[in-house]
């Protein structure tokens, strides 16, 4: 079975009142910076920050202009982590970006031996900027980056910095001269997060802002340590068994080849369903929703509030679906309507909610 965070860091007993004051703390000082630069976009922001509280990965897709490179920068200044910008074109060899093997003389000898030289994939936040402009051949250079967290060149395994963490970019406008990524690519992606347009006193405030002679000064204030510790923390966020189920039955109810009983609306527009790193994601997200919320251990609610991200690239639908202008997050908000959330044993989140309190 598939794990979406390979390192699990070691962690103490888990005290969940000093654990939502540490994960809220540090979520409050990185979105006081970023927005510092961005306007609005809070829930974009919050994705992001519960991919890099999880360890996950994740692609941000909006038209041109609406800040996604510019929102990825800002949030890495706010990291005491090296930061590498990667642009995506047709021309980018998987070795500009992993590295390449040299020959290097020694001087005093004559002897000659090969030298791996790391590429900018050797950091800890890599920006893939239109990731979809570049072949499948340099893409596929990073599947092992984002999976194993290492890079094989030469027969030797070269690991990379922790925390890493892979923030992609897409525009899902102009798709001519485009690779779209591989179904086993997007997997890897914890979330898939959606720009939309500002709102008009936000795109007011983005046009005063970049129209003046500001410069606002972003710092950073948390480190790689403080970045693993709170994945640590967020792994130890309790969670039921009834929860656990009702996300393992958002992501079974859209695998249409399964012989149980489908939601119509998945017999009807699905293809190609979401595979178990759904559930792992779903699960591993939702805790560090809920301890941003501010609770002690995972709710069903909190589940719903992810599912959109985590889902969303991984439902294929069918012909009847782009007839019908039926999106993926149209049959994700479906399937949250009709699947019934009360099949949990009230006496077991009695006893939860007290132990947690």
């Amino acid at each position: 079975m598939t794990d979406p965070l390979e390192s699990k860091p070691e962690q103490a007993a888990f005290d969940p009142e000093q654990a939502v004051r540490e994960v809220t703390d540090a979520y409050e000082r990185i979105t006081s910076e970023v927005h510092k630069v961005i306007v609005g976009q809070n829930e974009v922001v919050d994705e992001l920050m519960i991919t890099l509280f999880c360890g996950g990965h994740a692609l941000v897709m909006g038209v041109p202009g609406l800040a996604k490179t510019l929102l990825i920068s800002t949030i890495s200044r706010t990291l005491s982590l090296g930061f590498s910008r990667i642009q995506f074109t047709p021309d980018l060899m998987p070795s500009d970006m992993t590295g390449t093997e040299v020959i290097e003389e020694d001087r005093s000898t004559g002897a000659r031996e090969l030298r791996f030289v790391k590429g900018p994939i050797f950091s800890n936040v890599i920006l893939a900027d239109e990731i979809n402009r570049t072949p499948p051949k340099t893409q596929a250079a990073l599947l092992e980056a984002m999976q194993e967290r290492q890079v094989t060149a030469g027969g030797m395994r070269h690991p990379l910095p922790q925390p890493f963490f892979v923030l992609a970019t897409q525009n899902p406008i102009e798709q001519e001269g485009t690779y779209p990524l591989p179904e086993a690519q997007l997997d890897r992606f914890m979330f898939n997060v959606l720009i939309d347009y500002p709102t008009e006193d936000q795109e007011l405030e983005v046009v005063r802002r970049t129209t003046a002679l500001q410069d606002p000064q972003v710092s950073p204030v948390l480190s790689g340590e403080d970045v693993l510790r709170i994945q640590g923390i967020v792994r130890q966020v309790p969670v039921a068994d009834h929860v656990v189920r009702y996300a393992l039955q958002i992501a079974r109810s859209t695998r249409v080849r399964e012989k149980s009983e489908k939601p119509e609306i998945v017999r009807n527009y699905v293809s190609w369903g979401a595979g178990p790193r759904a559930s792992q994601y779903l699960i591993l997200a939702a805790k560090a929703r809920a301890i941003l919320k501010g609770a002690s251990h995972v709710m069903p609610e909190h589940v719903q509030s992810v599912a959109l991200p985590v889902m969303r690239h991984r439902i294929i639908t069918n012909f009847n679906a782009e007839a019908d202008g039926i999106t993926t997050d149209d049959i994700i908000s479906s399937l949250l309507a009709d699947i019934p959330v009360d099949d949990a044993d009230p006496s077991t989140t009695r006893r939860m909610d007290a132990v947690m309190r």
